[in-house]
C-alpha cells in the first residue's frame, strides 16, 4: 500500500470513529432528555384529570354558564339554539382537563383560610368515566389562586391564566353569521322587494351605474357585530319588523372565483324596524340572529 492509500486509509478511519463517537454522545443526551422530561412529568401535581368532558358548568361573575356536549357538538344549555362557537368550551375543556398545580399546601387545615369558603370561581366538570368534579378558586397569593378539589378535599395554588377563558360572556361566545365579499367590481344584480314591489339595480345596464356602486358601498360596508335576538322565535319576528309581512328584503347577485370560472351567488338579506337608537334590525337567510345595523349602511344598500 503506498503512501497516499495509507493516508487515506487513516484518514477514513478517523472519520468513522468520530461519526461513531458523535452518535455514542447523541444518543445518550437523547436518552437524558427523555429521562429528565419523565422525572418532570412524574413531579408533576395534577389537580385534575379527565380525558372525556362533556359538561362544563360555572360562574366567573358573568352568571351561570352550562354547557354540554352531545355527539361532539357543544350546546349552552339554558338556550340550545344559541349559536354558540364551540371553541370556547373546548379552550376550557383543554384548561381543565389535565390542570397541574404549582403546588400542593402540605397541612391545609380549614379551607376558610384560603377564601375557598365563599369562592370567586366554581367550576364543576362532568366526564363519562369519571363523573363529576368542582373546584373551587379562592384568594389569590400573587399571581396564583388557591384551588380546592371537592372529592379529595386538598388545596393546591394554580396559576390565575386558567381562569381566563372563563371570563367570556355567552354574548361573546356566539357564532355570528359570515358575510360574503361583495363590492362594486363583482355585484352583479341587486334587487329589492318591499310591500310586494321590487326594484331592481343591474350592472348590465348602464342607467344603473351609479344606483349599482351606490348599493355595492353600502353592502361593503356592512358588518354584522352586534345582535338584538341571539335566537329569534318565528312568533317573535314582528317584535323586529322581521315577520315576512313587514320586512324588507334584499337580494344580491354577485359572483366569486377568476375571470375564467366565475360563479354566480345570492345572498338575501332582510330588513325591519328601526331601533329608535340609529340602528335597524336585519337578519341573514336562513340564520336566527337578529342584527343591529347602522340605518345609514341600510339605507345605502336600500339606495336611498
Amino acid at each position: 500500500m503506498n503512501k497516499k492509500k495509507k493516508q487515506m486509509f487513516l484518514l477514513i478511519s478517523i472519520l468513522v470513529l468520530l461519526l461513531a463517537v458523535l452518535f455514542v454522545i447523541k444518543t445518550a443526551a437523547q436518552k437524558q432528555e427523555e429521562e429528565n422530561a419523565r422525572e418532570e412529568e412524574a413531579s408533576v401535581v395534577y389537580i385534575n384529570q379527565m380525558d372525556n368532558i362533556v359538561g362544563i358548568s360555572y360562574d366567573a361573575g358573568n352568571g351561570e354558564m352550562v354547557f354540554e356536549k352531545s355527539e361532539d357538538v357543544w350546546t349552552y344549555v339554558p338556550d340550545p339554539d344559541f349559536p354558540l362557537n364551540s371553541s370556547y368550551p373546548e379552550n376550557i375543556v383543554y384548561d381543565f382537563s389535565a390542570l397541574a398545580a404549582e403546588r400542593e399546601l402540605e397541612g391545609a387545615d380549614d379551607p376558610a383560610d384560603y377564601g375557598i369558603d365563599e369562592p370567586l370561581y366554581t367550576i364543576t366538570l362532568t366526564d363519562t368515566e369519571k363523573g363529576e368534579e368542582t373546584l373551587y378558586f379562592g384568594d389569590m397569593s400573587g399571581d396564583n389562586y388557591y384551588v380546592m378539589a371537592e372529592s379529595t378535599g386538598k388545596i393546591y395554588t394554580v396559576s390565575s391564566t386558567v381562569l381566563t377563558n372563563l371570563d367570556y360572556t355567552l354574548e361573546e361566545m356566539a357564532k355570528l353569521d359570515e358575510l360574503p365579499s361583495i363590492g362594486s367590481g363583482n355585484l352583479v344584480k341587486e334587487e329589492i322587494i318591499r310591500d310586494g314591489e321590487s326594484t331592481v339595480y343591474d350592472s348590465e345596464n348602464e342607467d344603473d351605474t351609479e344606483n349599482i356602486a351606490a348599493v355595492a358601498g353600502g353592502l361593503g360596508a356592512l358588518t354584522l357585530s352586534e345582535a338584538a335576538d341571539y335566537s329569534v322565535e318565528d312568533e317573535d319576528l314582528a317584535e323586529f319588523g322581521l315577520d315576512e309581512a313587514s320586512r324588507i328584503t334584499v337580494k344580491a347577485t354577485y359572483t366569486t372565483g377568476s375571470e375564467e370560472e366565475k360563479e354566480e351567488n345570492i345572498f338575501i338579506l332582510y330588513m325591519g324596524d328601526e331601533d329608535g337608537n340609529g340602528n335597524r334590525y336585519v337578519m341573514v337567510e336562513d340564520s336566527r340572529i337578529v342584527y343591529l345595523i347602522s340605518t345609514e349602511v341600510c339605507a345605502n344598500i336600500l339606495n336611498e
